[in-house]
Order: C-alpha cells, then structure tokens, then sequence
C-alpha cells in the first residue's frame, strides 16, 4: 500500500479530528490526518469545561494528541484539501499544494468553523481575550463583572439571557438584530434584571486584548469588564461543496446534514466537530469524533467482510 492510500483520511486536526483519529488507531487503521494548522479556539489562552483539562490551553492538548495518535501509527501531515472525490469504493482528495491525490476508504471532515465576527472596530483584535462566546467556556472567570452581549445572530437574545446566570450586571445590545427586539423577549430579559441598550455599538474600547468599554453610535460609552457575542458560522466544507450532499440549516448559517453517528448522505463520509455542530465545545467535539471514528470502523468491517466473501466466491 502506497502512502497515498489509507483507509481513513481526516481533514482536521483539532479536537474532533484527533478524537476521531485515535479511535481509528487503536482499530488498526491506516489512517492519516491532514490539518490546516487553524483551529476555532486558537484565539483563547486558555480552555475550560474539559474534564482532566480544565484551565489547559487548547495548543497543548492539540500537541498531546498528536503525540497519542502517533503511537498508534496515525499520521499527521499539514495542508488543506482543495476537493473531495467520491470513487466507487472510496475518495479522493485533492490537497491545495498539488500535489498527488490521496485516497481513501472513508473520510471524516472535522474541518471546524470560522466566527464570522460583527464588523466593528475594536472587536476583532480582542477576540478570544475580553470578547467571548461561550459563557460555558469563560463565564466562570468574568463571573459578577459588568457584562455586555453584543447581538449579532438570531440566537443573541437567548445569549443574553444565558450570560446573566454569571452577573447581575449585563447589558444587552440589540442594533445588530436588525429589527425592534420582541416585546416579549425584552420583558423577559427586564424582568431578569438585564439592561437593554437599543443605539448601535460604534466601537469596543480597551487596553490590549482586554475590554474597558463601548462606545455607542449616540456618543456614549458603556462601561464593561467583557463582552459576549455570538457571531454567524462559516463552516469549512469548501472541499465537498460541489457533492451536493444534504444540508441544515440553523441559526447561525447552513451546515452539512448528519445522522446520529455523523454520517452525512454520502456513503463514504462522515464529519464531526463544529462542522457540523456550531455549539460544540471541546469535549462535545472529541465525544463525537470519537464516535465517528467508531462508526467508520464498523463500516470498514463490514466492507471487509464484504471483499472476503466476494474473494471466496471468485
């Protein structure tokens, strides 16, 4: 078997992709992993809310499992797959270097996503640091300070709503709704002690990565410790796109349609982590990469079966 042959190719190696990968190794597998070096945490410091490695920053579990799967002979190669080929049994995939096609029984996307930011000045550079997404994942460490939550999705209300579990001191931002935020939603919010600032947050003022304010269209400045924001998603499925393969579509944009065990409606395809699943944590996404790669396992058993028995009766 040339190295341009595998039973399983994964694009992606982050949380999901590596989860995914291991299985796949202990299996005995020949399983590579392309990895575009980019994952969707890389802007944090820190990650919380992962059992055993709470507190941990996300690169250092990334460089442990490369090291775990490693010792089960998965390889690990940088790069970023340009296309996605079904064959009759298996893919092909095309890497944007141009190199040799690879080739596989079975595929796993655990690409990930991209946070497709609100366009406003001051709040990019402080992603990851004083403006944050998940309060799962960071509400512990700004727990009792003055918070905003910056709308930005259809889901920004249920965000706000979320975020005051974590301070009494949150303030909500609707402009970036688009419409009048639902009187019944803004009583509800009221009623939770939630502030609601309707004028159009102009600029996200602070010192570094941190956050110290914002100041509004109308002039006035906000005083906030962080800022939450729960921006729309863009998967990264570029590579599969002209496959045509099902879709759902979600609060925060369109993604790839999976089944329970991640298999998406082509035969040889599966995927796993925000890819599919735009709220997936970290543990979330090694729970389901691990899953797949299950999954993937079991479906290459049968496919040996299948082979032996067609060999047996040639």
């Amino acid at each position: 078997m040339e190295d341009t042959d595998w039973d399983a190719i994964i694009l992606g190696g982050g949380a999901a992709g590596l989860a995914t990968a291991l299985m796949l190794g202990r299996a005995l597998r020949r399983t590579l992993v392309i990895d575009a070096g980019s994952p969707r945490n890389r802007f944090a410091s820190h990650m919380h809310g992962v059992l055993g490695h709470d507190g941990v920053p996300p690169q250092d579990l990334l460089a442990r499992g490369r090291e775990e799967v490693a010792r089960y002979g998965v390889e690990v190669r940088p790069g970023r797959a340009a296309r996605v080929d079904l064959a009759d049994d298996g893919v092909v995939v095309t890497l944007d270097d141009g190199g040799t096609p690879l080739t596989a029984r079975a595929l796993v996307l655990a690409t990930g996503m991209t946070d497709v930011l609100p366009d406003v000045p001051g709040l990019a550079e402080r992603w990851g640091s004083g403006v944050l997404h998940c309060p799962y994942c960071h509400g512990w460490e700004v727990r009792g300070q003055r918070l905003g939550v910056l709308a930005a999705s259809p889901l920004s209300p249920h965000q706000a709503e979320l975020v005051r579990q974590w301070s009494d001191h949150v303030t909500f931002f609707t402009a970036g709704l688009g419409d009048p935020l639902d009187a019944d939603v803004a009583a509800r919010l009221r009623a939770r002690g939630v502030a609601i600032e309707e004028s159009a947050v102009a600029e996200v003022l602070g010192d570094g990565g941190a956050v110290t304010g914002v100041r509004l269209a109308d002039g006035r400045v906000v005083e906030l410790d962080a800022l939450f924001t729960g921006a729309m998603a863009q998967p990264h499925d570029g590579a599969v796109a002209h496959l045509g393969l099902d879709r759902a579509d979600t609060p925060v944009g369109s993604f790839l349609a999976v089944d329970a065990f991640g298999k998406t409606s082509a035969e040889r395809i599966w995927a796993a982590g925000n890819v599919v699943d735009p709220g997936a944590t970290v543990p979330m996404s090694s729970g389901a990469g691990a899953r797949v790669g299950g999954m993937v396992n079991m479906a290459l058993v049968a496919d040996d079966a299948a082979r032996a028995l067609a060999e047996a009766a040639a």
